[in-house]
């Protein structure tokens, strides 16, 4: 018993070593979204501010595509050292799910939850060009014209495609689903009016819709959104009981020793606090995120709970 104590000892002494020393070399942080999709726009920001916070690099590292799983597969199997953490959207972690057979990794098992970084709502909006002013000239185009328009969104599994799913549930409409490899994608092929409407994360879409280079129609939340104060929610315009709010968050491979994980904790804490976060949110619309491991995994859990019975009744699936 005495040598099992030494050994357990040791271990814990080696462990909060190498936490005191953490990070002692640049930090890659896997984004499973393109380049200028919402994911990548708040890890970018919250990399440069925490490259300050911890004194090393912070890499961004971006991985698209297999509906949200190859950034997240490949973070899976990373050192479960703190030198390689993720951002976890709500489409990898809550959504993306329950739309894969066979996912090649179990996120309760494989990931820890370090820290929420944004919550924030969807923008429904159209070109500039448009015929549609709101959402219910938009509803009643779409049952008069089943499969003639066309929702554009920046993946497979993404918010902006369950939000739409939930949408065509929720009025008894036919839009046709046009994945992109990336938000910003999508964004030009809307602002050009070769697809129809978006339902696209404020964080990435914000600054077009204040431009006027796509018409806003309405926000996804329960409230509206403090950077459209005069813009409706989906449901005040016409779908009662309409929500699909975002998030985004940090996560690590299991294993992460624990002081490790709340040196990132407290650090992502701090920089949500930063002026760049705060004009950020400011502009967006979105909110800062924070708090504890444990209440990010509380959020992953329930919000994981709504949208897998909204892909069930929507008959949602991925090969």
């Amino acid at each position: 018993m005495r040598r099992l104590g030494l050994i357990a000892f040791a271990i814990g002494c080696t462990v909060n070593a190498a936490a005191a020393d953490y990070p002692d070399h640049p930090i890659r942080l896997i984004v499973p979204q393109a380049a200028g999709s919402a994911t990548d726009n708040a890890a970018r920001l919250l990399g440069a501010v925490l490259t300050q916070e911890l004194g090393q690099q912070i890499i961004i590292d971006n991985r698209p595509g297999g509906a949200l799983t190859i950034g997240l597969d490949l973070l899976a199997k990373a050192p479960a050292d703190g030198y390689t953490i993720g951002m976890g959207p709500i489409g990898a972690l809550a959504i993306t799910r329950h739309m894969v057979a066979k996912l090649p990794y179990d996120i309760e098992r494989d990931f820890q939850p370090v820290c929420l970084v944004t919550r924030g709502h969807l923008l429904l909006a159209v070109s500039p060009d448009s015929p549609f002013h709101s959402v219910k000239e938009l509803i009643a185009y779409a049952k008069a014209n089943p499969g003639k328009l066309s929702n554009a969104s920046s993946s497979n599994g993404s918010p902006g495609h369950v939000g739409g799913e939930l949408f065509k549930t929720m009025t008894g409409t036919d839009i046709v689903h046009i994945p992109y490899r990336g938000g910003s994608l999508a964004i030009q092929d809307l602002i050009a009016g070769r697809v129809d409407i978006m339902f696209e994360s404020l964080q990435s879409i914000a600054p077009i819709a204040h431009d006027g280079k796509v018409r806003a129609l309405a926000v996804s939340g329960v409230t509206r959104s403090p950077a459209f104060p005069d813009l409706p929610t989906i449901a005040e315009a016409g779908v009662p009981g309409y929500a699909a709010p975002t998030w985004t968050g940090v996560i690590a491979p299991a294993g992460v020793p624990r002081p490790i994980i709340d040196k990132l904790n407290a650090a992502i804490n701090k920089a949500l606090a930063s002026p760049a976060f705060l004009k950020k949110f400011e502009s967006t619309g979105d909110e800062a995120g924070g708090g504890t491991p444990e209440e990010f995994a509380a959020t992953i859990k329930a919000d994981s709970a709504k949208w897998e019975d909204v892909v069930k009744r929507a008959n949602v699936k991925l090969d």
